[in-house]
């Protein structure tokens, strides 16, 4: 009960200590509720549309499991935008570079980017090769929320307007979601 009370006091405080640092005349700074998911096998997602790129990290895959780029891979292409009409044109190949977490494994010469999971924390990173922030900055879109959009939420949870592209928001944001997705495939 009194970690619960320091807690909200600590919370109370950092509020009206932002909104006197903006003069009053923001709005009240509330702490999203993260971008990790899991216990033993958690993921934390990163990084927003129209930045270097998105990507995953996963903790908690065991060692020796065998993974390879091109298993990852498969699954991203089956989300990858501009497959449909009713998807965005942007046509992104979401190739998956895997950071960490993979030592060279026994299956190394069909696919260079293959190995075995080493126990410690899983990095992989897509970059964002055609991203148009213009698009998004020369109208309307500045001042108002896309229609169909998460906009609307991304600034009620964070705070803050990701004008461009939506931030984290964006569907991009499910390249680490399907990419942990096909680490846990192999798992399973």
């Amino acid at each position: 009960m009194r970690i619960t009370t320091c807690a909200l006091l600590l919370a109370t405080t950092l509020v009206s200590n932002s909104e006197a640092a903006f003069g009053g005349s923001r709005l009240p700074m509330s702490m999203g509720t993260g971008n990790s998911f899991g216990r033993v096998f958690r993921i934390s997602t990163w990084g927003e549309s129209h930045g270097g790129g998105v990507g995953v990290t996963i903790d908690g895959c065991p060692p020796r499991i065998p993974l390879s780029r091109n298993e990852i891979q498969v699954d991203l292409d089956r989300r990858r935008p501009g497959q449909s009409r009713i998807t965005t044109p942007r046509n992104e190949a979401d190739s998956v570079e895997i950071l960490s977490g993979l030592t060279p494994g026994p299956n190394t010469a069909e696919d260079e980017d293959a190995g075995i999971t080493t126990g410690t924390p899983i990095a992989m990173l897509v970059r964002n090769k055609d991203q148009r922030s213009q698009d998004y900055l020369e109208n309307d879109m500045n001042v108002a929320y896309r229609p169909s959009h998460a906009d609307a939420t991304y600034d009620a949870k964070y705070g803050v307007r990701a004008v461009a592209g939506g931030g984290r928001s964006s569907a991009r944001e499910t390249i680490g979601r399907v990419a942990a997705g096909a680490v846990a495939k192999k798992i399973l």
